[in-house]
């Protein structure tokens, strides 16, 4: 099992919706910069940097925050989301209803895969069915498509029905995040791993995993967010991946023109900022602690997570993660459009308290924990991760590093388990999307990969789910505030994070939105 680390976990930690579950639909999400205003010129090549490779490119395999990103290359979802209003938006389809149990999209005519097949209502309901089956074990599960769901497709009429298991106040907005693979790939997906079988804007022409991964422009597509079409003037005839995992490279690369976009955090932003390259900022969790609370770790005590938590100076690491640009947590779904405004995540945090902390620790004396952290966040992320381990040992804990690579991380978290505690944000813009990850089976048979389990969070959870939108709201923060208060998770830094653009501009409302791109002769 993999998870997102985005997206729509964002790129710069891992799972999404970065491990980054990239929840966000289309739309919206716009930037700055003095280099965004060159006048836009047609076709030519878009290379953008990537943290990490996206590995196997079935776009239903995994939530990476890299495969995710190169998901919205070439395929699409049924429906978006703007990202300003957070209202649901056309895309595969037209019209929609959802009341209670029930769910119904209307297609639109003249949808096609990049083979020349028609995408339909049974082949729609098809890729629904093959996600909704705990046999495919699709991270999307529970995520984006709720558990126990049923759908059915009418070519006649155009109409994928879905029947749910229980209301789910937020369907639309994962179904804004699920993409729908074309007939070919559900027929063999074994072709997915290495190539494209979707409606998407864009198709695969060249894969070289580790090094990049080549796009090829898709002629009368016209059925993107809000009816976006690939003739456009300034849309790319060629979009490139580039796989580069250090962000001062990533950087230099920007600087010196070999790349048209790429995120960048730390103070290599810094650099970035003060050469007035354009930016299309997100705000998402930069900073987010975990801990294993499988049978025979140490942070299966409450009370150590507790005491680990308040070891820690949050205000003190979250400076240094994001180089002073940081702000205090407000929601566990922090991807705008954020679904639950309004959360104060941050007065729920343990507060730091040395002594106490010290005092409680004394029960894992001599028991060593692994603490595992993601290398994407550059400089500025190990130096955080160095600046906590001091305060842990300061509190007399050993604690043993292990920086990782996106891909890496993953495989600790959903295979290996070899962590105690691990910085991992989970990026998303609804607060039901969350749920497989902080409740339910755990690893290898769900995606609760922490092993949690608080009374708190699934009463709240209960009680939101049985409400319609927003109208659960109150509930769905009183269930983050329970787990960040039990220290089950820790989130300690939000950011609005850069996606930084040379010669062209776009819109990044959780990732790239392809169709947004547009090159500029400066």
């Amino acid at each position: 099992m993999k998870l997102i680390t985005g997206t729509r976990i964002v790129g710069t930690a891992g799972i999404c919706a970065s491990l980054a579950l990239a929840g966000c639909g289309g739309g919206g999400g716009g930037g700055t910069g003095q280099q965004s205003q060159g006048q836009v010129v047609d076709g030519g090549t878009f290379t953008m940097a990537l943290s990490a490779d996206p590995g196997n490119l079935d776009p239903q395999s995994s939530a990476a925050t890299a495969l995710f990103t190169v998901t919205q290359l070439g395929y699409d979802t049924l429906v978006s989301v703007d990202s300003k209003s957070g209202e649901i938006r056309p895309q595969l389809a037209e019209k929609w209803s959802a009341r209670g149990t029930d769910v119904t999209l209307t297609l639109r005519k003249g949808i096609t895969c990049a083979d020349g097949t028609p995408m339909t209502a049974k082949v729609v309901s098809d890729n629904l069915g093959y996600v909704g089956d705990p046999e495919n074990k699709s991270p999307f599960l529970g995520t984006f498509l709720p558990a126990g769901a049923t759908a059915s497709g009418d070519d006649a009429a155009g109409t994928v029905t879905l029947k749910l298991a229980a209301p789910a106040p937020f369907v639309l907005n994962g179904l804004a995040s699920l993409p729908i693979v074309c007939p070919g790939g559900m027929a063999d997906r074994a072709t997915l791993a290495r190539g494209t079988s979707g409606t998407g804007p864009y198709t695969l022409t060249e894969a070289v995993p580790g090094d990049h991964y080549t796009y090829a422009i898709r002629e009368g597509y016209d059925w993107g967010p809000d009816g976006a079409t690939t003739a456009t003037p300034g849309m790319p005839d060629t979009v490139v991946i580039k796989i580069v995992e250090n962000p001062a490279t990533a950087a230099n690369l920007l600087l010196s023109g070999e790349l048209n976009a790429a995120q960048v955090t730390g103070p290599d932003a810094e650099r970035l900022d003060r050469a007035g390259l354009f930016a299309a900022r997100t705000t998402a969790l930069l900073g987010q602690q975990w801990y294993n609370q499988a049978e025979g770790h140490a942070t299966a005590d409450p009370a150590v997570r507790m005491a680990l938590t308040q070891a820690l100076d949050l205000a003190e690491v979250r400076t240094v993660l994001s180089a002073g640009k940081g702000t205090p947590p407000t929601t566990l779904a922090a991807i705008e459009p954020v679904a639950c405004p309004g959360g104060q995540l941050g007065d729920a945090l343990p507060a730091h308290d040395a002594a106490a902390a010290t005092e409680a620790l004394k029960r894992i004396a001599g028991r060593p924990l692994v603490f595992a952290y993601p290398t994407t966040g550059g400089s500025a992320g190990t130096a955080a991760a160095e600046l906590a381990v001091q305060q842990w040992k300061a509190a007399g804990v050993e604690v043993t590093t292990k920086p990782q690579s996106a891909d890496v991380m993953n495989q600790t978290l959903f295979g290996t388990g070899d962590w105690d505690i691990a910085w991992a944000p989970v990026n998303v813009n609804s607060p039901d999307q969350l749920v497989p990850f902080l409740s339910g089976p755990t690893v290898p048979d769900g995606t609760n990969f922490a092993g949690i389990g608080n009374s708190g969070y699934d009463a709240a959870v209960k009680q939101a789910s049985a409400m319609d939108g927003v109208a659960g709201c109150a509930s769905w923060l009183a269930a983050e505030t329970a787990l960040v208060k039990a220290a089950d998770v820790v989130p300690f830094a939000n950011q609005q994070v850069p996606t930084y653009g040379v010669k062209a501009r776009f819109e990044t409302p959780g990732q790239l939105i392809p169709t947004s791109i547009r090159m500029l002769d400066r």
